[in-house]
Formats: structure tokens, C-alpha cells, sequence
């Protein structure tokens, strides 16, 4: 049994990482295309060449963009089949292409400036995890793009642990799968992975914050989708007749809650109705909203919540009419994991034994992981170092990602041991 005796880790992670967060592969929600984007193939098809010059020859990219390998077993023993999971997909929420990285060396504390934008400077008053890299080498972006850590940094950290284990051999591990998804960042994930095929026990998606973390908890999610259809009329003889599905729906904006219920003023375990997108004219406007919540009571007191907004501001305007559709996004995965608690458990411990201290916490959002968990797949997050995804200031830690890859490689060895 090796526990506190493996063999030096001589990490490629960082060189990886760098290598993926050149290639564009942000989602887009507009497309109906399986990846919505063909930037996601590239992406894949150099994962795929990196894993078979590993050794790997179970590698398949299939026609919808999604990566399987396998890490054969080097133990006699019958152990659970783990799967490690990232996905390939940029957030479309911030510019994505063209990703012009720097590496801080030996961070000493204060803002980073990003040399692409005067704008755009990392505060240190705002991020206070970098309290906690002193010394460490923050990667980041030069301002003018996101960096792509979220999911890049789980890519890297999964395959340099697959490198890892397949130059050393005599370490105890039962077969390993690898899942590289498309489309996370846009909801579809899972859409089209085939269960069968990646022939997993257990998965963990290695797309968390903070090192250390483990997440065994999301929000449950609805979207909500209000259509207004208004009364049209020539606006020079419009008295007593127009009904504008513009002031409508402003109207409604106008009466969501000020205070709470929104992402900019909620933390921790609340809930929030969101107003994502709205597109109007006079005769018809749509609005989309997101509903999140750590219970399905609290997702249905939002819904309540926006019929009585929508139904008041619908009552000064009543020859026009509207539509309201919910639509289930995710579910909250503890319900499926708090039945599998030696998957958490198991983390939990090879965060300890990569030197750190396990913190358990519970995700505001949805990953890949919590359908998979529904679809049969427990599969709590473990962390991959990123910070501020979706945004110019997203930054990764050096040190954190080699963390990570640490982590897997001792997770792979406790379900060994413990089988």
C-alpha cells in the first residue's frame, strides 16, 4: 500500500493548461448543434492526441464532442470504476477567443494588474482567496478575455494525473474513466453522454474554487419563461386601445424585489429569481428568468412569487394577455449523494492526504455533476483552483492545480485500497 511514499510528482499541468486555454471553445446558447460550438471538437481532438501519446488506447471522441478514455486496473482486486469529469466549453457570458495568458510568480500579496485593459486589475480586497497564495503563480488573463479556467484547469489536472499513473504502474488503482463533456456552461452537458459507454461506479466533476473543496450540494433550478402578448395600434390613435407589451414587461422588471431574491444580493444558502434576457416590442415581449434554490419548497415560493408580479402587473392591462412556462432544469444531487456518503467520504481523505484540509461546501450553480447523479452517477465536485469564472478577472493558481492533480491520483489509490 502507498500512502505517503509515491513517487515524485513532476507536474505538466501548468503546460497543459496553457496549451487548452488557446483554443476558443465557448458555448453558445443560440446554436442547436451537438457541440453548439466546433472550437469544443478542436479542443477535443488534442486531448485525444494527448492521451493516446500517454499510452491510452480506449479514446474516443464521439460525433457529439464528448471524450471517453480509459486508465486500465493494476490492482487484483475488484474496485469500484471511477470517473473523472471536466468539461470542454468557455462561458459565452465574457469574450473567450484569443486568450493572451500571464503567469505572477511568486504572488506577494496586493491587486494584479491586467496588462491587456488598464480597466480590468485583480483587487485584492475583492478576491480574498489570494490571501491564501502568497508565493504561489496566478495565471490569469490579460484583461481583454476571460482565461478559461473554468473548465480548463480540470482538463489539465485529469490528464496530468492520468500521466501520472500510467508512468507508475506499481501504484494500486482499479480502472479509471475519463469524460470530457461539451456544452456545461450552457446546460446541456449530459444531454448526450452515453452511461453505457463510460461504464462508470462513481464520478467526480473536478470543477470546483477553492482548494480543498469538496461540494456534495447545488441549487435545484427552473427556468421560467413569461410571453405577453399586448395590443397594437397606431400610436397617433392609440387612445383607449394600445396595450404596450414594452411597459409591460418593464413593469414586471420594475417589481421584482429590490433587496433580495437577486444574485447581487444574496450569498450562501439563499435562493434568488433572476431576469436573464428580455426581448420586446409592442405587440409581444418575452422574459427569461432563472430560478434557483437549494429546495424545491423555496424554487416553488419563487414561482409563486413571480405569478403574483406578473398577475399584478398584468391587471392594468386587460385586454392583453400572457403565458407562463416552467421549465425543470437540475435537481439539488445531496438527495442522491447522502445516499452514497462513502463517495464524499473517500474525497474527503484524498484532499488529506495531498496536504490539505477538506472544505465541504455547497455550489451556487449547477455542474455536470448534479444531472449525472440524478441519471444513476453519483458524482459529487471536487476542486479544480478557479476564481472569478465568467469573467476578464478569472485567475488559477499554479500550485492549487497541482493540488488537484494530487488529489485524483490519491483518490484513485483509496478506492483501492478500501475495495
Amino acid at each position: 500500500m502507498l500512502v505517503n511514499d509515491l513517487p515524485a510528482f513532476d507536474h505538466t499541468v501548468t503546460e497543459r493548461f496553457l496549451r487548452y486555454v488557446a483554443v476558443d471553445t465557448q458555448s453558445d446558447p443560440d446554436s442547436m448543434a451537438t457541440p453548439s460550438t466546433a472550437g469544443q471538437k478542436d479542443l477535443g481532438r488534442l486531448l485525444v492526441a494527448e492521451l493516446q501519446d500517454l499510452g491510452l488506447t480506449d479514446v474516443e471522441l464521439d460525433g457529439n464532442g464528448y471524450l471517453y478514455a480509459t486508465i486500465p486496473s493494476t490492482s487484483p482486486k475488484t474496485v469500484p470504476v471511477i470517473c473523472f469529469c471536466s468539461h470542454m466549453d468557455t462561458s459565452p457570458d465574457c469574450p473567450g477567443a484569443n486568450v493572451k495568458p500571464q503567469i505572477v510568480r511568486g504572488y506577494r500579496g496586493g491587486d494584479i494588474p491586467l496588462p491587456g485593459d488598464p480597466n480590468e486589475v485583480i483587487r485584492a480586497d475583492e478576491h480574498p482567496d489570494l490571501r491564501d497564495q502568497i508565493g504561489n503563480d496566478i495565471i490569469t488573463s490579460d484583461g481583454t478575455t476571460l482565461l478559461g479556467a473554468d473548465n480548463k484547469a480540470g482538463l489539465a489536472e485529469i490528464v496530468d494525473a492520468a500521466r501520472y499513473l500510467v508512468a507508475h504502474p506499481q501504484i494500486p488503482h482499479g480502472t479509471i474513466k475519463i469524460l470530457f463533456t461539451p456544452d456545461e456552461e450552457i446546460g446541456r452537458g449530459v444531454d448526450k453522454v452515453d452511461l453505457a459507454r463510460l461504464g462508470a461506479d462513481v464520478a467526480y466533476t473536478v470543477d470546483g474554487e477553492v482548494r480543498g473543496s469538496i461540494e456534495d450540494e447545488t441549487f435545484s433550478a427552473d427556468a421560467v419563461t413569461v410571453t405577453i402578448h399586448g395590443i397594437s395600434a397606431h400610436p397617433g390613435f392609440a387612445k383607449g386601445k394600445m396595450e404596450n407589451a414594452i411597459k409591460i414587461a418593464a413593469r414586471i422588471i420594475d417589481a421584482l424585489p429590490k433587496d433580495g431574491f437577486s444574485p447581487e444580493t444574496t450569498a450562501g444558502r439563499e435562493g434568488f429569481l433572476h431576469p436573464r434576457h428580455v426581448e420586446a416590442n409592442l405587440e409581444r415581449a418575452t422574459l427569461a428568468f432563472l430560478l434557483r434554490d437549494f429546495s424545491e419548497e423555496g424554487l416553488r415560493q419563487q414561482e409563486a412569487m413571480l405569478r403574483a408580479i406578473v398577475g399584478e402587473a398584468m391587471r392594468g392591462f386587460p385586454r392583453s394577455s400572457c403565458e407562463i412556462e416552467v421549465q425543470q432544469q437540475y435537481r439539488n444531487m445531496k438527495a442522491v449523494l447522502d445516499r452514497h456518503p462513502v463517495v464524499v467520504e473517500n474525497a474527503m481523505e484524498a484532499i488529506r492526504r495531498a496536504g490539505i484540509e477538506p472544505v465541504r461546501g455547497s455550489i451556487r450553480g449547477g455542474t455536470d455533476g448534479a444531472r449525472l447523479s440524478f441519471m444513476g452517477l453519483p458524482c459529487p465536485n471536487i476542486f479544480a483552483g478557479e476564481h472569478a469564472f465568467h469573467s476578464r478577472r478569472e485567475w488559477v493558481s499554479v500550485q492549487d492545480m497541482q493540488k488537484a492533480v494530487a488529489t485524483i491520483v490519491h483518490l484513485a489509490m483509496i478506492f483501492e485500497e478500501r475495495a
